[in-house]
């Protein structure tokens, strides 16, 4: 029996799949999905469970793409409702995940039971890609399934990622990229001593800030027509003991570049290793490179996209890059053209995340819309 969109992110909102965990979200979808014709494979890596499902054999491929963990909920006392019971107020479903991304999960599913059951012989295929690994280091989710795919032979022709892409109202906003994610972890040596005698010691974070004031000032790049400047952020500094006449020995320093099409990660841990060597600094640095940066111009995809918003919702959406990294960073390098479109995102790993109830049947509209603008 299908679900409405409501029920079935109810029904979803309701597993507390903290991530990596996936509280039974994926085989409640398995099941729906398989009743009509879908075939399924659970793929799972280390802890991380992660669901393929696809109806139809042949190319083009459009795969929706999602995941099924959610943050934690924070402080429980701050929730208007238990975030894991989920709860329609005054027009709104609130519950944990019920923006980010539950909420657009449900729709995924209806518009392709919805699709199916009118179209059951439709031409191409449909896929639905699920991880419980997104929110959290996403090692084991979206890049092994990849990797999968690309080993059998699966070719990902339009890739829509269900991310909560929406500003003001449903729709009005398109991810068509993402900027790169490059992250640095940097250990700085000093000496430790009393304060009342400083040519004892040697301060790190005194050492540290002429560098720190450079990396600040510094244009990376200017940017260009899809992406803005490449961005640096400190993200977290340590030092000392928590008092006031010790002089701290060693200094840790987090930061990360978001960085656009006009620069590789490469480039950046150059110019960052060139400036440490500068101010010769005694230190440590290593790298995490977690995401690089894509771009879907315009083509069928987004063109599609853009015309079942403007057929639905009676309005036009702009396209963006702006935001942190998703899972479409793995799927776009396979050469698959990758938007990301979803409910809005006011109110995403927020205490009271919600999304607008008459939203998530309009989403699943757009959806079913534009499989029927691929596929039929």
């Amino acid at each position: 029996m299908m679900l409405s969109t409501l029920e079935l992110a109810i029904e979803l909102i309701s597993r507390p799949s903290i991530t990596p965990h996936d509280a039974g979200c994926q085989s409640l979808i398995a099941n729906h999905l398989q009743s009509i014709g879908f075939i399924v494979e659970t793929l799972r890596f280390g802890e991380v469970d992660n669901l393929w499902v696809r109806h139809g054999q042949t190319e083009p491929l459009l795969v929706f793409a999602g995941h099924t963990d959610v943050v934690p909920p924070g402080l429980l006392k701050q929730w208007q409702f238990p975030p894991f019971t989920p709860t329609v107020h005054e027009g709104l479903l609130y519950g944990r995940g019920a923006a980010d991304m539950k909420g657009s999960l449900a729709a995924m599913v209806v518009a392709g039971e919805r699709f199916v059951q009118a179209y059951p012989d439709h031409p191409g295929s449909i896929g639905l890609l699920l991880t419980s690994d997104e929110e959290g280091v996403a090692i084991n989710g979206t890049v092994k399934v990849i990797d999968y795919l690309q080993a059998k032979g699966d070719r990902i022709t339009w890739c829509l990622v269900g991310e909560p892409s929406s500003v003001n109202r449903l729709g009005d906003t398109i991810k068509n990229g993402r900027r790169g994610s490059l992250n640095g972890h940097l250990i700085i040596q000093g000496v430790q001593g009393h304060v009342a005698y400083p040519h004892q010691a040697d301060n790190p974070i005194h050492r540290f800030a002429p560098l720190l004031k450079t990396l600040c000032e510094t244009q990376w790049d200017q940017g260009n027509e899809f992406f803005p400047p490449t961005g640096f952020q400190i993200t977290h500094l340590n030092a000392g003991e928590k008092v006031d006449n010790v002089i701290p020995g060693e200094l840790e320093v987090l930061f990360n570049f978001r960085y656009s099409t006009e620069v590789t990660h490469t480039q950046l841990q150059a110019v960052v290793t060139r400036l440490l060597e500068q101010y010769q600094l005694n230190s440590k640095l290593t790298w995490r490179h977690s995401g690089l940066p894509f771009l879907t111009p315009a083509g069928t995809l987004v063109e599609v996209t853009q015309q079942a918003i403007l057929e639905v919702c009676s309005y036009q959406a702009t396209l963006s890059t702006a935001g942190g990294t998703s899972d479409g960073r793995f799927i776009a390098p396979t050469g698959a053209q990758v938007i990301e479109l979803g409910p809005l995102n006011a109110t995403i790993h927020k205490v009271n995340e919600c999304v607008r109830v008459e939203d998530l049947e309009t989403l699943a509209t757009i959806y079913q819309r534009i499989i029927e603008k691929l596929l039929r």
